[in-house]
């Protein structure tokens, strides 16, 4: 449904239409058996599956990815979303069986029902992957909902309405395209449940609007993910995982490393590390640049915004270890190191979400705790250690959404973990079972004999 030739009233008109649509229908879609929801989900996957060429040159022209890292983001981690949804439904929708302590005699349940009607707003760095991962949870849970993707990828999102309407009649899901105004417009409604991903900022005002209605909320939003590289660590392991996250997506995901410790006499075996995968990954032998295989920024005004943190911290004495190239006339910036920075500069204070990593030098790994534990807890956590009391002292004195060890975003990619940050780095969790969870209500239910 696209409000480009509608004024603000006609939209705010056909979004209440369909809301009453789907309230009105959402006792019936509650009601259905795993069966029923698992054949909708088989038929969302098969229209991904037909459209992936379509989507993939959607994303491209949004956003300028590199094609492969697309089909894998935008299409095959949806595909492979949607049939674990389908695998495991039969037993998530299984009550829970408990046996009372009143009385042993008794019958007792927890039973996973279906929200209601929800909103789900997608972000702009993965605008397909994160708005169909939450809108297969919602169905598999038994929900109407009604979707909105960023107004920055318009393409992107004109191919998702022609998914979601080959699919879905509206008064079960329905997908709206447009800019801020429809998702304002959407957000003075009524829902049980809204599902956004995006900045910290927007987060707050989603939360706002749901309060208005005491709506649940599960927020993905992100934060300063820090990196703590141990005495003694792998550094030539550790430069290579840093160079590929860096690049992933031109920087621009929710749980980037966005800043990284390192011991004095480890940083410069660290610098020359990355520079050299770096190097191997993206340059030619003329040393230019492979646009193809890194992302460019998302539009002009993020790039104004990532090149005042960069321009900030040189101008405060860091130095550009690695990189330092920032190309305003395709948005492209090189992925970047840069050291001798310090915590009054803003790049440490604002989530970077670019190819730009600050390495800080510690003495001790107290001295690296006390940094985290001091600021906002962040969406992920990284540590490289052979040292498992040192490993398990980082993970008790600190807090953040999840953590991988000896590596990064693993504890994204296992799909038998929640994912979801904590406090400013969001509320809630999803993922496999933990989405079906995060749109689902666990009814208690007592059956005297």
């Amino acid at each position: 449904m696209s409000s480009t030739t509608q004024t603000a009233q006609d939209v705010s008109q056909e979004i209440a239409r369909v809301f009453a649509l789907q309230q009105e229908n959402q006792w019936d879609v509650k009601a259905t058996t795993a069966e029923q929801r698992k054949a909708k989900l088989a038929k969302l996957k098969a229209s991904v599956e037909a459209h992936a060429d379509d989507i993939v040159a959607a994303v491209l022209e949004d956003t300028r990815k590199p094609a492969q890292e697309i089909r894998v983001t935008e299409v095959m981690n949806v595909v492979s979303n949607i049939q674990r949804n389908i695998d495991n439904l039969d037993e998530w929708m299984k009550p829970t069986e408990i046996t009372p302590s009143l009385n042993p005699e008794d019958k007792a349940q927890i039973v996973y029902e279906a929200r209601g009607v929800c909103l789900i707003l997608g972000p702009w760095n993965f605008p397909l992957g994160l708005t169909f991962g939450p809108v297969a949870a919602a169905v598999a849970a038994g929900n109407c909902c009604m979707i909105k993707l960023t107004d920055l990828c318009p393409a992107t999102a004109a191919i998702a309405g022609k998914i979601i309407r080959e699919t879905f009649d509206e008064n079960e899901v329905a997908l709206f395209e447009g800019d801020v105004s429809v998702a304002q417009a959407l957000l003075e409604l009524p829902f049980n449940h809204i599902f956004f991903t995006g900045s910290t900022r927007v987060g707050k005002i989603v939360m706002a609007a749901a309060a208005k209605h005491l709506a649940t909320v599960t927020l993905e939003l992100g934060g300063k993910s820090p990196v703590i590289v141990d005495e003694g660590a792998d550094i030539d392991k550790i430069a290579a995982d840093l160079a590929s996250a860096k690049q992933f997506n031109g920087g621009q995901a929710c749980i980037s490393p966005d800043y990284v410790f390192v011991r004095e006499e480890q940083k410069d075996r660290l610098v020359e590390g990355f520079k050299a995968n770096v190097a191997k990954n993206l340059y030619s032998e003329d040393g230019s640049i492979k646009k193809e295989s890194i992302a460019q920024i998302v539009n002009k005004g993020n790039f104004a915004r990532v090149k005042e943190l960069f321009d900030d911290a040189v101008s405060k004495g860091a130095t550009v270890a690695a990189g330092g190239k920032l190309e305003e006339d395709d948005l492209t910036i090189h992925p970047t190191m840069l050291t001798d920075v310090t915590p009054q500069m803003k790049i440490l204070q604002e989530e970077i979400f670019a190819p730009v990593l600050p390495v800080m030098t510690y003495e001790n790994l107290d001295q690296a705790i006390g940094y985290i534990e001091a600021r906002d807890k962040p969406l992920a956590l990284y540590m490289y250690s052979g040292n498992k009391d040192n490993v398990q002292k980082v993970l008790s004195r600190t807090s953040s959404g999840g953590a991988t060890i000896n590596g990064v975003f693993s504890h994204y990619l296992e799909n038998q973990l929640p994912f979801g940050g904590v406090n400013q780095s969001g509320t809630g969790s999803y993922h496999g079972y933990f989405g079906f969870k995060a749109f689902s209500h666990e009814r208690a239910i007592y059956f005297h004999q």
